[in-house]
């Protein structure tokens, strides 16, 4: 059984998720992701399983598995599929968000083809790890989109018949999003509307979602992080998740990734932040415990 440990709420009782994205992204990210999990500054994260760090970097993170939610973090922009996807990424490498949101939205994406990509990383995450995800979302917010959310929301339904995996809505109440700074409301907008409908569908196919959302940056060195994450703090729902993008940079991540120095400031402020343990959500399970009972949290 996971259960939340004393002092994981907010203060009005709210469940404070801390999730970093994009673990195994680069060496760098995913080394600074399991020394925050070590200390106990976060309460999940995302592995992206498309990349030449997986699975090797799947022990490292393991060993954090009886206080840290382990979830995929599907990709469908940077890199290489698993397996060909020839109308999606015909050359052989996924396309960028630019492409991908316009197609998705003209109703021009294989709904098989995402299907088979979802089962792929589905089945990389538990061959590296040896257990289902405690949660699913999307790089870049992409399995929010039409064409995509539906063969997402299919697979999960089907592939995972005890306890089902959190799916991530990206959006928020609107009152909640104008409470938060002006710097990400322009961001946390476009995807609510993106995600339109989004928690609705997953909750059809008898799957949990979250309960508020934030951590929309514009990633600019010159807002301090430890501001933002306050300001994320704002108005959460009662099962809230905060994304946020730790890393240490190198020169893997400037070729691939436009969040570079930004992912250290973020880094530095989670480890600074003594108070954390005592306010985010962390799973209470042995390392070989069983996945995340959201029906019971």
């Amino acid at each position: 059984m996971c259960a939340k440990p004393a002092g994981s709420a907010g203060n009005d009782g709210s469940m404070l998720i801390l999730c970093a994205d994009d673990y195994a992204l680069t060496e760098g990210v995913s080394r600074a992701v399991g020394e925050l999990a070590a200390a106990r500054r976060l309460s999940a994260t995302s592995v992206m399983v498309t990349t030449p760090h997986w699975p090797a970097t799947a022990a490292r993170l393991r060993v954090h598995r009886s206080h840290l939610a382990i979830g995929l973090h599907l990709n469908l922009t940077l890199g290489k599929p698993l397996a060909a996807m020839p109308r999606l990424a015909p050359d052989g490498r996924f396309p960028g968000r630019g492409v991908l949101i316009p197609l998705a939205l003209l109703g021009i994406v294989n709904r098989d083809e995402i299907a088979g990509e979802v089962e792929r990383q589905l089945e990389a995450f538990e061959k590296g790890f040896g257990f289902p995800p405690d949660h699913i979302d999307g790089h870049e917010h992409m399995h929010v989109l039409p064409g995509i959310r539906q063969p997402l929301l299919d697979v999960v339904s089907r592939r995972y018949s005890g306890a089902k995996p959190l799916i991530r809505d990206p959006s928020d109440r609107w009152q909640a999003t104008a409470a938060r700074r002006a710097s990400s409301r322009v961001k946390a907008v476009v995807v609510g509307v993106l995600a339109l409908g989004f928690a609705a569908a997953a909750q059809r196919k008898g799957l949990p979602t979250n309960e508020g959302f934030s951590g929309f940056s514009r990633f600019d060195l010159a807002t301090p992080y430890a501001q933002e994450l306050a300001d994320a703090t704002v108005a959460p729902g009662p099962r809230h998740i905060i994304m946020c993008h730790p890393g240490h940079p190198d020169a893997e991540l400037a070729k691939i990734d436009a969040v570079v120095d930004r992912r250290r400031m973020e880094y530095d402020a989670l480890m600074r932040d003594v108070t954390l343990p005592e306010r985010i959500w962390r799973p209470a399970r042995s390392a070989d415990g069983p996945p995340v009972d959201w029906s019971r949290l």
